[in-house]
């Protein structure tokens, strides 16, 4: 059976958009793409722009991301070599998303931080209780 003909479902665990799904969720990747939007940025700026992350962990996931072709790699010769990574369009078609969700979360902080309170009192509560 061919199944590049069935319809893409994020849901099944063979589907290869469950692997794409993964990786615009990764929290570095999705940063990444953000930082990105405002043009070409070198490594170490990017490190910068996102912050705490590894040099090892930055570069799996800019790997992960030209591979998927969210992102473009160009390397100029000159002494020392400079890198820039930038967004491709598909990378820029995922701007809207990311930021769709990033408004979420920004605008709901407040509410799951409460959340998680009662949850946590409720369970030391528990807890006490034996």
């Amino acid at each position: 059976m061919d199944t590049s003909k069935l319809p893409a479902n994020v849901l099944d665990p063979d589907c290869p958009s469950r692997v794409i799904f993964q990786r615009i969720g990764d929290k570095w990747a999705s940063l990444v793409v953000q930082v990105l939007a405002e043009g070409p940025v070198r490594f170490s700026e990017l490190r910068k722009m996102v912050h705490v992350v590894t040099p090892k962990v930055l570069t799996q996931t800019l790997r992960s991301l030209e591979r998927d072709g969210l992102i473009k790699r160009t390397v100029y010769a000159q002494v020392p070599p400079r890198v820039d990574y930038e967004l491709t369009a598909l990378g820029a078609s995922l701007l809207g998303p990311l930021k769709q969700l990033r408004q979420w979360a920004e605008d709901h902080v407040p509410s799951i931080l409460e959340a998680r309170d009662v949850y946590d009192d409720a369970r030391d509560e528990a807890v006490l209780r034996g």
